[in-house]
């Protein structure tokens, strides 16, 4: 399925300018819905300066209207590019990034050694040697490396790493571990909301209240019939 070219971009705009559902934003964009909610929590490692995927002719308008009224509706593509798909040898990495390899390296082979290092090398962008050499602890930085999760330094997106993670586990034998983290997070801004909007009913209630109170104050002020007036 082809993706926009640019989706952290195009994710962030549809979070501040649509009312779709971050599942229906991740499935467009081709991104973990993780992703999604960091971007629009703020939360996100990188800020994105949002891209208006209708003015560059990958979606309409009509499209999005008919998202945001079915929450179950799947987004179609107007057009875009295919997606670049490397036959060999590793992926690009910014420089920016790339002192954060080793990092995630380390956090793989720390969580994840049934992922062979073949299969880490494409997902970071590194070499075998590298990656032989942090394992043995060979490394000329070990001292100061750090595991770190690769999707939290911005080296590959959580779907990529939930797909190898899967692969590797069926290839092993193994359970591969399930994501529970969405459904607490869901559960705290269902929560949340409910709360907000409850207090905002009890503000209101107590402002028409107040409102109330202080209009019949001024009425019996300026009634001259009032039993007030031969009070002190």
């Amino acid at each position: 399925m082809s993706q926009p070219l640019m989706p952290h971009a195009t994710a962030s705009w549809l979070v501040d300018n649509t009312a779709l559902s971050f599942d229906q934003i991740a499935e467009f964009c081709g991104l973990h819905i993780l992703e999604v909610q960091a971007i629009a929590d703020d939360t996100a490692g990188t800020k994105y300066t949002g891209r208006d995927p209708v003015r560059a002719h990958e979606i309409t308008m009509e499209e999005i209207h008919k998202g945001e009224a079915n929450p179950d509706y799947r987004l179609k593509m107007l057009k875009g590019p295919e997606p670049v798909r490397r036959t060999k040898g590793p992926r690009y990495t910014p420089v920016s990034k790339r002192q954060d390899k080793p990092d995630g390296i380390a956090w793989i082979l720390r969580n994840h050694p049934e992922i062979s290092d073949g299969a880490i090398g494409k997902l970071i962008g590194t070499t075998r040697t590298t990656i032989a050499a942090i394992r043995d602890r060979t490394h000329w930085n070990i001292s100061n490396i750090v595991p770190k999760d690769p999707v939290t330094l911005g080296l590959c997106s959580q779907r990529e790493l939930d797909a190898l993670v899967a692969k590797a586990a069926k290839k092993a034998g193994i359970e591969a571990p399930t994501d529970s983290r969405l459904d607490g997070d869901r559960e705290a801004l269902i929560e949340e909301l409910r709360r907000e909007r409850d207090d905002a009913a009890r503000r209101a209630e107590e402002a028409l209240n107040g409102q109330a109170d202080l209009i019949s104050d001024v009425a019996k002020v300026l009634d001259p019939f009032s039993d007030n007036k031969g009070h002190v």
